[in-house]
């Protein structure tokens, strides 16, 4: 089994549906994510975090975004994982329509 799970900004943003690779439900979709901001908030959260800005999804060949490799933690699935990412960020974020 893999030690690593590997995040890349589509799996957490608004711009895409389930079907095109989003991972979290849209409540917890998040706008204009960085590779930057998901690996620091995976290290405030204990994780082990690495930015690949040379990486791209899979599903989005026209555009170089990197991805987060993430160190695993025994007992936490990737599905748990990101629940734990998307409330870390939008803790960090200011609410909706207010900067």
């Amino acid at each position: 089994m893999p030690e690593f799970f590997y995040v890349y900004p589509a799996y957490l943003g608004q711009g895409l549906s389930r079907a095109d690779g989003r991972r979290v439900v849209a409540g917890d979709a998040l706008a204009e994510l960085t590779v930057d901001e998901i690996a620091q908030a995976a290290k405030r959260l204990g994780y082990k975090a690495e930015v690949q800005t040379d990486k791209q999804y899979p599903r989005d060949t026209s555009s170089l975004v990197g991805r987060v490799k993430v160190a695993k933690h025994a007992g936490v699935t990737k599905t748990q994982f990101l629940h734990l990412l998307t409330a870390e960020l939008r803790a960090r974020r200011p609410p909706r329509g207010k900067t």
